[in-house]
């Protein structure tokens, strides 16, 4: 590979060649790199730029660095995806809140899309499970509350028996940053009986067994928290 001219191309070269090192040899998460020495002789590098690329690659979870251990291949996670549309979402409150809309937009795409697969497992499955939570929803509702913690519940549950990790993650990048704004949004917020409410119906409409109707009422689901993005 040839290298690129400047400091920044150099950067760039050194995580290319250390991603690619990773990849070619199947690494995984927790398995050993090669110490500071003989990377910089292998890839011909300096030590503080290697250095500076190694936090890069540790940013992002790449790669871990043990102090006074070594360097192992990191478990990627999705925290710098999270930052990134926490800090974007925080500036859209005081201007357009298009990233919020954005981010409602992208998580109603992956639950609506995933309709038919959460219907086809459900249907040979029990909903016992989402029965409990909805019933805790609808407690807290008579009681006046909010239930944060029941909502992220019953839709992790929705999805987790499909097995795509990726989803879960994704959904849960997409709940924790909208539900850091949700109280600050500028329209009426809908009650705690209008959400037990959607959440009773996603369940009635899962057990029919019927994906457009589930889909159905997962938009209805949306369109009613879309009504706080208001000017």
């Amino acid at each position: 590979m040839t290298r690129p001219r400047g400091a920044a191309g150099n950067q760039t070269f050194i995580r290319d060649q250390m991603k690619s090192y990773i990849l070619e040899r199947g690494l995984k998460a927790g398995d050993p790199l090669p110490n500071e020495q003989d990377l910089m002789a292998q890839l011909g590098v300096g030590r503080h730029p290697l250095r500076e690329a190694m936090k890069a690659l540790q940013a992002v979870g790449i790669i871990e660095i043990r102090h006074g251990y070594g360097t192992y291949v990191g478990e990627v996670s999705l925290q710098s995806l999270e930052d990134g549309l926490a800090f974007r979402m925080s500036q859209s409150m005081a201007g357009d809140l298009r990233d919020v809309q954005n981010v409602l937009e992208v998580r109603q795409a992956l639950e609506v899309g995933l309709a038919e697969d959460v219907v086809n497992y459900f249907s040979t499955h029990g909903t016992d499970p989402l029965e409990e939570v909805v019933q805790r929803m609808e407690a807290k509702a008579a009681a006046g509350s909010y239930f944060p913690d029941e909502d992220w519940a019953f839709h992790q549950a929705l999805y987790e028996p499909l097995g795509n990790a990726l989803v879960i993650d994704l959904l849960s990048v997409f709940w924790r940053t909208f539900a850091d704004v949700d109280a600050r949004l500028p329209g009426a917020r809908y009650t705690p009986a209008d959400a037990a409410a959607w959440h009773r119906d996603l369940l009635d409409k899962l057990t029919s067994g019927d994906p457009d109707a589930f889909a159905r009422s997962m938009k209805s689901h949306f369109n009613g928290i879309h009504t706080r993005l208001v000017d």
